[in-house]
């Protein structure tokens, strides 16, 4: 799950070097946390939130196929 977040952050944004994922794993659900620079923070999120919520979509479908719960939380 992670790195298909990585992969996807980092080819939207202008400093692909700056993105950070890590990931908090519990027994069920797993908390996905994604740093990028502040100027990418729009890029990311996109027009009304649209791009964050696919990548959210795209996540929780990956992550039913494991049978595990997936959560993105993107931090400034």
């Amino acid at each position: 799950m992670k790195e298909l977040i990585e992969y996807i952050a980092k080819h939207l944004v202008d400093s692909p070097d700056e993105v950070k994922v890590s990931e908090v794993a519990g027994e069920v659900t797993s908390v996905i946390e994604l740093r990028v620079a502040k100027a990418d923070l729009g890029k990311v999120i996109g027009k009304e939130g649209k791009t964050a919520r696919a990548m959210r979509t795209l996540l929780t479908a990956a992550s039913t196929k494991i049978k595990k719960r997936a959560v993105l939380e993107i931090i400034e």
